[in-house]
C-alpha cells in the first residue's frame, strides 16, 4: 500500500472515530408525561398552578458517563392554570404575559453530578432563569434517572417573585394578598 493512501485511510478512520464519540445524545421533553407545578401561599389559602404546556431539550456529551451538556426548558406563561379564571387572570397580569409570553431556563454550568444508586444521580447546576423580562443565574439541584432511552429529571426550586420584578398578585381590591415566595416542582421526562 502506498504511503499516501495509508495516510488517507488513517485520517478517515480517525475522523470517523472522533466524530462518533463527540456527537451529543439529545432527548426531547415528553409533554404528555411531564409535570411542572408552582406552589404558593396567600392571606386566604395556599394555592398551586400547573403548566399545561412546556417543552425542552436535554443532551449529554456522554450518556454512559452522565456528562450533561445542555438543558433548555420553555414554559408558555399562559399555560399556567389554577382552575380559577380570576386567579389565572391575576397571574398573567403579574407576569406581564402580553410582553413576556415565555418563562425559560437555560443550563449554563454543571457543577457536579454524583451517583446515588444504579441509574440515579444528583446534578448540581447553574442556569439562567428568565421570568417577565428579568434573567437571573440561579443554582438548581435535581435528580437524574436514566432508563434505556428515557431520562427523568426531578426537583424543585424556591425563590421570591420580587427577585424577578414580579409583584405578588392581589385580589378583591388588595384584601387578598399572595405570598412573595413560590416553589416550582417538576418531574420532566425526556425521550
Amino acid at each position: 500500500m502506498r504511503p499516501s493512501i495509508k495516510i488517507k485511510i488513517i485520517v478517515l478512520v480517525s475522523t470517523i472515530l472522533f466524530t462518533s464519540f463527540s456527537i451529543a445524545q439529545t432527548f426531547k421533553l415528553d409533554t404528555s408525561e411531564s409535570k411542572l407545578t408552582v406552589y404558593g401561599t396567600s392571606s386566604l389559602h395556599d394555592w398551586h398552578i400547573v403548566s399545561e404546556s412546556y417543552n425542552g431539550v436535554l443532551s449529554f456529551v456522554s450518556l454512559e458517563e452522565v456528562k450533561l451538556e445542555n438543558l433548555h426548558i420553555e414554559i408558555l406563561a399562559e399555560s399556567l392554570k389554577s382552575g380559577k379564571k380570576s386567579m389565572d387572570k391575576n397571574t398573567y397580569k403579574a407576569l406581564q404575559t402580553d410582553k413576556y409570553p415565555k418563562i425559560t431556563f437555560v443550563l449554563t454550568q454543571v457543577k457536579n453530578i454524583e451517583a446515588l444508586e444504579e441509574n440515579k444521580y444528583v446534578a448540581e447546576t447553574l442556569g439562567d432563569l428568565s421570568i417577565s423580562g428579568t434573567k437571573k443565574n440561579i443554582s438548581l439541584k435535581f435528580e437524574v434517572e436514566i432508563i434505556g432511552n428515557t431520562v427523568k429529571i426531578k426537583g424543585e426550586k424556591a425563590f421570591k417573585m420580587t427577585n424577578f420584578n414580579v409583584d405578588p398578585p392581589t385580589a378583591l381590591f388588595g384584601t387578598i394578598t399572595t405570598g412573595n415566595e413560590i416553589t416550582i416542582k417538576f418531574e420532566s421526562i425526556f425521550k
